[in-house]
């Protein structure tokens, strides 16, 4: 087999593989409609009753809908439905100013408050929700306290929080309430001391301590700030013997007695004050508790009496009790205790953590910076979604910040008034299996307000409607009639549940499904059902098995350039069937003339025939799409100069046109003229050419067309150009020459100096030779020497 064919057919599978991997309508190998419509949100079931061929299973009426219309099924017998939704409840966001008193129910911050939504199967439905942080937005804080024995000087501090604290928050909200609870430990051992006298005092010493107890409402909420100095200020010490103390029970009871504490619809603030770590589920086993925290209210008389009958709740039931409940918690713990309570933060949503001085003198600021550190964040939550549903989010933040992803739920750094929107996308997959569904719940974290959504699914077809159940078009009844086909009863197969299902396999069935007198069953491209072919699927959704014998198929055809009956016809029983103005076996052969029309209007200009939509030159100068390109004419050089110069140099007239006026060749540059294609080297004709550039330098390429059409330009990369004077050895040259020439007079100079010389001694010297001196005295010449003789010099005895 030739090689190229073995690998198109190789990658024909490949191609088919993936595609059929990629069409899970085809791949949900649906009965009926509604199944159709729930593998993927591109399926559609054809209702047409003629539209299967011979041998189609019914589940081929289920396909991507432009491939149902290309199969032959009007776009108006084929179910598509889509989703939808609808608004039920869209009031606006609020905006006023403290000025504008408005009830805490009259404050809207989310919008909208209800929406209507109809699922499709892989269909993504979505919508907007906008979110305004409101002005003067009421506010209650509960300050729940650790009353042990380690918090006495705190306690001082405190009982004049209630005045201070709502002088402070006024410049937040005009609606502020304020409530006051307290907590110690479980009253069983090992927590405290069960003997009658630690009962009474289970501080040591001279120090005077109220009974422990496990958790204490004092106050419920209330705006009046001197009642809260009043009420804490008669509270009292307590003590117990470990240092982890219950204030997992008071908060639980504080987050579930909504009615005992006062909360209303507004900001919730729960203060947490303690200077120790916390006891959780699990350790009031230590006393004998074993019966898990049942998460409920159990105040009496504002005292929890509980305790000893039930455990400490868990760290995610607080989180579920304290998000159910809109509460937002702020811890303020002491340094010591820092890591273990911003643990524990990051367990619990809207929460924050606050460093308490050693007297608690610095409470206020940290609520205050808490409460502004919690506000600034707004976090979406949704409550449990019903099975094969899924949510994303979009945050459209401040500033133009997005977040997407698993922040996409998440908008930071909002102040009073700023407005952020949301995009959520909601999607199902399939239908869900129960029928009576909860609606799903979106709110902000720490606030009341929330957005319900209503679900519902499309599940069934409209045409489902409209069936007719034991329709005599399933064989005397034997199924419903709906959508174009039938969906058979149970026990009953077959195209019009004709047969039942314990006599699909027999001698006389399986002989009307062999053509003439072949032995094989369906021609082994499918399966025999009620003595009927039923055809086999193929991986490729595209390519089908047809006729009463499965013999024939659509992708068995001719192929042109690795299309099927070259793109431009359908295969049918193993022949192209042409579209209009395509002819030939593979539909390759074109029949439309105008692109073969030259210039001139005329067919390939005068110079050839038109066949299959392309010139065939008969002239063999021309080439060229229509003939008119003559690679050997005169004037060819010079009509591609500029082109080849711009693109192969950068230079010429046409150096800024050059990407629009100069793409229709391909340039290629070679290294030396020896290096472009001559002529008796291609079965194309060549033409040298030599031109001189805009910098004055002479450059050689060839033009050719190729392949009748592809022109085709080689260049030598770098002009010839007409080498200038080297001015350097000219000047060196000019040095040395006059260098050497001043040597020249100067050895000319001292020659003649020496001649002349030599001249003049030779004169002296014969005028010396020449010359008569006269030795006489001469007779004016005087000696310098004057002799005296001592006129006693000689005599004896002389006396001097």
């Amino acid at each position: 087999m030739d090689l190229r064919l073995i690998l198109m057919t190789f990658g024909l599978f490949f191609c088919c593989h993936a595609s059929k991997e990629g069409n899970e309508c085809i791949n949900a190998n649906a009965k009926y409609c509604g199944e159709c419509i729930q593998a993927g949100a591109k399926c559609g079931w054809c209702t047409d009753p003629n539209f299967l061929k011979q041998g189609e299973t019914v589940s081929s009426r289920c396909d991507e809908v432009e491939s149902l219309i290309k199969r032959g099924c009007n776009l108006t017998l084929i179910e598509n439905p889509v989703g939808k939704q609808r608004v039920l409840k869209n009031i606006p966001v609020t905006n006023r100013g403290k000025n504008k008193k408005l009830k805490p129910e009259e404050i809207t911050q989310i919008q909208p408050q209800k929406l209507d939504i109809t699922l499709r199967s892989g269909e993504p439905q979505s919508f907007n929700l906008t979110f305004k942080r409101a002005e003067d937005y009421p506010i209650d804080l509960y300050y729940l306290m650790d009353l042990s024995y380690s918090m006495k000087d705190d306690l001082e501090n405190v009982k004049n929080l209630g005045t201070s604290l709502m002088l402070e928050m006024t410049k937040i909200t005009s609606d502020f309430r304020i409530g006051f609870g307290s907590f110690v430990e479980k009253t069983v051992m090992p927590y405290i001391s069960t003997t009658p006298a630690k009962l009474l005092n289970p501080c040591t010493g001279d120090q005077t301590c109220t009974s422990p107890f496990s958790y204490k409402n004092v106050l419920k909420l209330t705006s009046n700030g001197s009642l809260f100095n009043t009420l804490v200020g008669q509270q009292h010490i307590s003590g117990n013997l470990d240092s982890p103390e219950g204030g997992f029970d008071a908060i639980m009871q504080v987050a579930v007695c909504g009615d005992q504490i006062g909360w209303r619809n507004v900001t919730r603030l729960l203060v947490f004050s303690t200077d120790a770590g916390f006891h959780f589920a699990g350790d009031g086993k230590l006393g004998g508790i074993v019966l898990p925290n049942d998460g409920k209210c159990h105040l009496e008389n504002n005292i929890y009496t509980m305790s000893h009958y039930y455990d400490y709740p868990s760290i995610a039931h607080l989180v579920q009790k304290l998000s159910d409940n809109n509460i937002q918690t702020i811890f303020a713990v002491t340094e010591e205790f820092q890591p273990v309570y911003q643990e524990l933060k990051n367990l619990i949503p809207k929460s924050a953590v606050g460093t308490l001085s050693a007297n608690s003198s610095n409470v206020i600021n940290l609520i205050v910076d808490a409460y502004n550190s919690l506000s600034s964040e707004v976090i979406l939550e949704n409550s449990k979604l019903p099975d094969g549903v899924t949510i994303a989010y979009t945050a459209h933040c401040k500033n133009g910040v997005v977040n997407e992803g698993e922040n996409g739920r998440k908008c930071s750094n909002i102040s009073i008034g700023d407005e952020v929107k949301f995009s959520i996308s909601i999607t199902s997959k399939g239908c869900p299996t129960k029928t009576k569904l909860k609606p799903i719940k979106i709110k902000p974290l720490g606030f009341t307000e929330e957005l319900e959504i209503h679900l519902n699914f499309i599940c069934e077809c409209e045409c489902h409607k409209k069936g007719i159940k034991d329709s005599p078009d399933c064989h005397f009844g034997n199924g419903t009639y709906e959508c174009g086909a039938c969906r058979c009863n149970e026990g009953r197969v077959g195209r019009n549940c004709e047969c039942s299902s314990n006599e699909i396999s027999t001698e006389d069935m399986d002989l009307a499904c062999r053509n003439k007198n072949s032995t094989d069953i369906c021609s082994n491209n499918g399966e025999c059902v009620c003595g009927k072919c039923e055809c086999k699927t193929r991986e490729n959704p595209n390519e089908r098995y047809s006729g009463k014998y499965c013999e024939c198929d659509n992708f068995n055809c001719d192929r042109s350039g690795n299309l099927l009956c070259g793109g431009h016809g359908r295969c049918e029983c193993g022949k192209c069937v042409c579209d209009p103005m395509w002819s030939e076996s593979a539909c390759d052969c074109s029949l439309d003339k105008s692109t073969c029309l030259a210039s001139n209007k005329q067919e390939c200009n005068g110079r050839g025939t038109c066949k299959c939509g392309s010139c065939k030159c008969t002239d063999p100068k021309f080439q060229g799409p229509t003939c008119e390109t003559c690679p050997t004419c005169p004037g060819v050089c010079a009509e591609h100069k500029e082109c080849v110069e711009c693109k192969a140099f950068g230079t010429g007239e046409k150096k800024d046109t050059c990407q629009q006026e100069c793409s229709d060749f391909n340039l290629i540059e070679v290294k030396s003229r020896d290096k472009l294609p001559q002529p008796h080297e291609t079965p194309y004709p060549v033409m040298h050419c030599k031109e001189r550039d805009a910098n004055d330098c002479w450059f050689y390429y060839t033009y050719a067309v190729k392949n009748k059409t592809e022109k085709v330009v080689h260049v030598v990369e770098k002009p010839e150009c007409p080498t200038g004077p080297d001015i350097v050895p000219i000047v060196i040259g000019v040095v040395v020459g006059i260098v050497l020439i001043g040597l020249a007079l100067l050895f000319i100079w001292k020659l003649l100096m020496i001649i002349h010389d030599r001249r003049e001694f030779a004169k002296f010297e014969k005028e010396k030779m020449n010359a008569k001196w006269d030795t006489q005295e001469n007779p004016i010449y005087k000696s310098p020497i004057n002799q005296f003789q001592n006129p006693s010099y000689g005599r004896k005895g002389a006396v001097l």
